[in-house]
């Protein structure tokens, strides 16, 4: 057989995200409004887009905030803001309906979540504000991240997903909490059943909107959206901005103000990137001889959909432990297979894309994309699933002959890339 052959090299350059849960120490005082640069209308919307001035404060020196909200900060241990709080904090709490593009891990939910919290009336025991969150594990690490503010101030919230007894969710509504952090799906069922009323809503969050397209949602969420008060204010964040997105965010955002932060790159210093060049028919024989010749403490191993990768791990499952985490696996088995992958009983998780935004997965020595990202954002975001916390860490995509477009986007986009893997299963 010939080895296909084509030509790539380097190293990616750029900066890696941070978690939302970044620690600071600082206390708030009020800030300056950012200086607007440009105004213009896009596809109907109008922008204003906003950069940091040079003289911007590192720290969150320039926000004042309740007492409440800064014992919060003070419990998190928080010692500066990223740019999306920096810049997303003083728009909402304005009351400013807006468009975040920015990538998991860039402070997102913190940027949201203090001005959500502050708006908000414990004494009013009514639903207040909606999150709508694309994915289970995200509903549930949204609503521990925001109940540290809202602890403080008496404010409840709740999270209502799929794969959970409703049962169990009626009970935590019949205790009227102020937040609701949901899925779409689960959501409509609660208002169907008129266990969850929107009327009083004031805030409306639409937390990685373009995950919630891939995932086909959207009319989901304009049927929710329509059961709200059209006086509420509505922050959309996504990490791209496809045009079902523009066209979401002009029907249903009212002058939205756009901060828009860059996406940032795997750095040299911490992550080796490598390609593989291999046939398609070929690429479990070389995954196989991978995990053989290569120290993988823990790797996630990335297919395009469901399907793929459960025939995958049972090609790989008949001589060792593996796990799988997608979409169509009910809540309790992939809470189970995550825990046995952060505990390394399961050194190897085959995945779908739902593992390369929103899980807390520090520890992750190697990515391998056996599947050829969608696109280059895609690429960025499952890399960015290893070197985290400061660790060291590899990523090896897979070329097989049906992806050569695909890699000469990654060639155009990042220049010299990545370098050539050293194995070959055909010499």
């Amino acid at each position: 057989m010939v080895r296909p052959s084509w030509c790539v090299a380097g190293l990616l350059r750029g900066e890696l995200v941070r978690r939302d849960t970044r620690r600071c120490r600082h206390q708030f005082t009020r800030r300056k409004p950012h200086p607007v640069t440009d105004r213009k209308h896009e596809g109907g919307i109008s922008i204003t887009t906003l950069t940091a001035s040079p003289k911007t404060p590192t720290q969150f020196g320039g926000l004042t905030l309740p007492p409440e909200t800064l014992r919060a900060i003070q419990k998190l241990a928080w010692t500066e803001p990223t740019p999306i709080q920096t810049r997303v904090i003083p728009l909402m709490t304005e009351g400013r309906d807006l468009i975040g593009q920015a990538q998991t891990g860039s402070g997102k939910t913190g940027a949201y979540g203090i001005p959500l919290v502050e708006r908000l009336d414990a004494a009013a025991r009514a639903l207040q504000a909606l999150v709508l969150v694309p994915t289970r594990e995200l509903a549930l690490q949204v609503t521990e991240d925001l109940r540290v503010f809202a602890v403080e101030r008496g404010i409840t919230a709740v999270a209502l997903f799929g794969g959970q007894p409703i049962e169990r969710q009626f009970t935590a509504l019949r205790r009227r909490p102020h937040i609701a952090v949901a899925t779409p799906g689960r959501l409509l069922d609660h208002l169907q059943r008129r266990t969850v009323t929107l009327e009083a809503v004031t805030v409306v969050i639409l937390d990685e909107a373009d995950r919630m397209l891939d995932m086909g949602f959207l009319p989901d969420v304009s049927r929710i959206l329509k059961q709200t008060p059209a006086a509420r204010q509505t922050a959309l964040f996504s990490a791209t901005m496809p045009p079902a997105i523009r066209a979401l965010a002009e029907q249903w955002l009212r002058r939205p103000v756009w901060v828009r932060i860059d996406a940032p790159m795997p750095t040299v210093e911490t992550v080796e990137q490598y390609y593989l060049e291999v046939m398609e028919e070929d690429k479990v024989r070389a995954l196989r001889r991978l995990l053989v010749k290569e120290t993988i403490p823990s790797a996630l191993v990335f297919r395009r959909t469901k399907h793929r990768v459960d025939r995958l791990a049972r090609a790989l499952g008949r001589d060792r432990t593996v796990g799988v985490l997608h979409g169509g696996m009910r809540q309790e088995a992939r809470l189970q297979a995550l825990r046995a992958f952060e505990e390394r009983r399961t050194p190897l998780l085959i995945t779908t894309n739902v593992a390369s935004r929103g899980l807390d997965l520090p520890e992750v020595s190697h990515v391998i994309n056996f599947d050829m990202p969608e696109d280059v954002d895609t690429y960025i975001h499952r890399v960015g699933r290893t070197a985290r916390a400061g660790r060291s860490g590899t990523a090896i995509t897979f070329v097989g002959q049906h992806d050569i477009d695909m890699f000469d986007q990654l060639q155009k986009r990042l220049g010299r890339a990545l370098q050539r893997h050293s194995l070959n299963i055909y010499s």
